[in-house]
């Protein structure tokens, strides 16, 4: 049986939840290996809709066993959160069906204070974060100050390091951000207290996983973002701070690049993006508005409206590139029903350039104007589409373009939310 990554190769946001959900059904193990409570997975299964924000997409089927991996940065009062709004749900989480990685970094209430600051100094020039303490809590850990997991369970380590860290912290809140400061005292009764919640889920979860690769058990990892927000290879600075790539699932779980046996990438038919940066097929016209109308496009976890735009096959090809992709997932065929013609970004423009591959430099990204290909829209519905055959021709062509322009294989194509309107056209775990 295969080892899958899936991961988002536009701006984040393309329905990977959906996807991971129903490739669960083939894997034994569910793995989260980046990013934290900033992302969004919504899953609708029945009547019943599930918005996921740390715990991996997997946990909604039973006998899967799902795994928060060392590349997270974990918010403790999040994840408690999360989980008892699961069992309001009907999901049981326990420590049998999710392991937590020891080596995890926590987020710590002055991660969210400086995310918060940071963007208000801004002002107009600002990121676009969730001010959920992401990247304050990544840099912690680069900067090797950061507070683990494993830290909770030994109290004097956990109390010397925090106090450090909240005398660090309050400095530059209250001198550079004249910001509220923390309490030693608070913040450590918190977080012991939070960590005997947490300690039934913590586990070796690198020495767990080679225990299931060994045995044969299929693997599915599951990215959140996408790579155009990935904090090397996307456009930087209006980024996130963690790796969003393929090669980012190997880092965040401990488990090595041989033992993938393939990426397939999500997309949606078109692009939306949250937050500032440079987005080339960004639309601010009707069609702008009817892919946001009709596609529901707000964020699962912040409920900020996304900005919508035509497909962009450029950023298609250089996640192919950074990611190693095998296969294309696309999403949402069905947000283009009705319209009498779409288009395809094939190449960018610049000072009488053409460009068919991303900028070295982002920055030049937001002074690039597309170049389009036209095609034929299509009147009928495809939500009902369950075979490639049954969708209208001209939506087979759209996606048949995809494929070219793309230089990749749609492997699985969905038509609407749930989990039956899905066409897989090739299984990544059937070899």
């Amino acid at each position: 049986m295969a080892n899958v990554i899936v991961i988002g190769a536009q701006w984040g946001d393309e329905g990977k939840g959906k996807i991971v959900d129903l490739l669960t059904e083939y894997a034994d193990v569910v793995v989260r290996f980046q990013g934290g409570h900033n992302a969004g997975h919504t899953l609708v299964v029945g009547d019943k809709k599930y918005v996921l924000h740390l715990v991996p997409s997997g946990i909604v089927r039973t006998g899967k066993l799902c795994i928060i991996g060392n590349g997270v940065v974990l918010d403790p009062v999040a994840f408690l959160e999360e989980i008892q709004t699961l069992a309001d749900l009907g999901v049981l989480v326990s420590g049998s069906n999710l392991k937590i990685s020891a080596l995890t970094n926590l987020i710590m209430p002055y991660h969210r204070e400086l995310d918060i600051a940071r963007e208000k100094r801004k002002g107009k020039g600002k990121i676009g974060t969730t001010g959920r303490g992401i990247g304050p809590a990544y840099e912690d850990k680069i900067g090797r100050r950061g507070i683990r997991v494993d830290d909770l369970f030994n109290r004097q380590v956990f109390e010397d390091m925090l106090r450090e860290n909240v005398a660090y912290h309050n400095f530059m809140l209250e001198n550079f951000y004249q910001s509220p400061t923390f309490s030693f005292e608070t913040i450590r009764d918190d977080y012991l207290r939070m960590g005997e919640a947490l300690f039934p889920f913590v586990d070796d979860v690198v020495g767990l996983l080679d225990e299931c690769d060994q045995a044969r058990r299929p693997i599915l990892f599951e990215g959140a973002q996408g790579t155009m927000l990935d904090v090397d290879h996307g456009t930087y600075p209006f980024v996130t701070s963690s790796s969003t790539v393929a090669g980012g699932a190997c880092v965040g779980s401990g488990v090595g690049p041989t033992r993938i046996d393939a990426v397939l990438a999500v997309v949606k038919a078109y692009t939306t993006r949250v937050g500032g940066g440079p987005f080339p097929t960004e639309l601010t016209d009707a069609v702008g508005e009817h892919l946001s109308k009709v596609g529901h496009e707000f964020g699962a976890t912040t409920g900020r409206a996304r900005r919508c735009g035509w497909f962009d096959a450029v950023v298609a090809r250089h996640a192919a590139r950074v990611n190693g992709i095998t296969g294309l997932v696309v999403t949402k065929l069905d947000v283009l029903d009705g319209l009498e013609t779409v288009k395809i970004c094939v190449a960018y423009h610049r000072n009488g350039r053409r460009l068919d591959t991303m900028p070295a430099n982002p920055a030049i990204l937001d002074v690039c104007e597309p170049i389009y290909e036209e095609l034929p829209g299509w009147s009928e519905s495809t939500a009902q589409a369950r075979r490639f055959e049954d969708l209208p021709q001209a939506a087979q062509n759209y996606v048949r373009q995809l494929e070219i322009l793309a230089k990749l294989p749609v492997d699985i194509l969905s038509v609407g939310p749930d989990r039956e309107q899905t066409m897989v056209l090739k299984n990544p775990f059937e070899g």
